[in-house]
């Protein structure tokens, strides 16, 4: 029997892109370097996936996500993306995927928001009814109703990534690229947005890929993260199982309503007390429920709230730990 072939929705293989950088020395001198943004680059996302792809800013993940949506030619290697290669075949691929790129908009800024949504309905030529349907279904999830006739340079940063979220959607893309989706908003709406991309991906199976500095998105969203860093990918697994590897921790900052000892709860240690403000580390792949639910138990609470470790400190804590000998 002939078992199927197995064809990831994005493959990449030995990824490599150079630039070229041009420096003045002294008066009259110039020198230039070659600048490695990514290299050595390999992994596959199947249908369907929901991927973080996280690491320190300047580690190459805008390059990447621009050759894999064909901004960026690269200097060797080979990547497809819905079997398409980007660099070929740019317009075809437009069509199958949703990009947001944090601060950059492609809505039309002195367009109200419906007008833009409107634009892109000619754009990408979707049926008039699928296009009511999606439009009506994605403003309504993420709150836009009462701001379709507001000028683009009229909105917050917050409505307008929404905005930019819902134009990326309205064509029916396989896969969603997102930088820093849920910057600008407030708690509320950035749990309004991971319930939607949640839900979109349960619906529609649509495969997201995630780049970010919040962790918290990650965890909400992504079963599987990436780590890139100087241009290659140095952890692929679980984000439990990069906060195991690493060793990293949260910290639970507790506001006390008086100055008290050390707190002592199990399973977490108090790293600094400043007045009634104390700071408790715990491991980062652990719930806070038990040590919050311990704090609460035993002291005269006025606060709490957690700090998540920053990518750049995983990363940190990834290098400095050495791997787990073969089991």
């Amino acid at each position: 029997m002939t078992r199927p072939v197995h064809h990831p929705l994005i493959d990449v293989r030995d990824l490599a892109r150079t630039f070229v950088r041009r420096r003045r020395i002294g008066r009259l001198r110039r020198t230039t370097d070659t600048v490695k943004a990514v290299h050595d680059l390999s992994f596959t996302i199947d249908a369907g996936e929901m991927v973080g792809y996280i690491g320190p800013n300047g580690a190459g993940k805008s390059t990447t996500i621009k050759m894999l949506t064909g901004i960026l030619v690269p200097t060797s290697g080979a990547l497809t993306v819905a079997g398409l290669e980007p660099q070929r075949d740019r317009v075809e691929l437009a069509r199958r995927i949703g990009v947001v790129f944090g601060q950059r908009t492609t809505l039309w800024w002195d367009l109200p928001l419906r007008d833009s949504f409107d634009l892109l309905q000619k754009i990408y030529r979707t049926g008039p009814a699928r296009h009511r349907e999606n439009l009506g279904r994605f403003v309504e999830l993420l709150d836009l109703q009462d701001l379709l006739d507001t000028p683009v340079r009229q909105l917050s940063l917050g409505q307008r990534m929404r905005g930019d979220i819902v134009a990326a959607l309205l064509h029916d893309p396989e896969i969603l690229f997102l930088d820093e989706p849920t910057i600008g908003l407030d708690v509320i709406s950035k749990g309004r947005l991971r319930e939607f991309l949640r839900a979109l991906n349960a619906e529609r199976a649509t495969t997201l890929v995630l780049t970010t500095h919040d962790l918290q998105d990650i965890e909400a969203l992504c079963d599987r993260v990436i780590v890139i860093d100087h241009g290659t990918a140095v952890y692929d697994g679980s984000l439990t199982g990069l906060h195991q590897r690493g060793g990293s921790t949260r910290t639970l900052v507790v506001d006390l309503v008086d100055e008290a000892p050390p707190i002592d709860v199990p399973g977490a240690t108090t790293r600094r007390v400043e007045g009634p403000r104390q700071w408790l580390a715990f491991p980062a792949d652990a719930s806070a429920a038990p040590v919050v639910a311990a704090v609460a138990a035993a002291y005269d609470v006025a606060d709490l709230s957690i700090q998540e470790p920053a990518i750049e400190d995983v990363i940190r804590e990834l290098y400095s730990t050495p791997p787990a000998p073969p089991g």
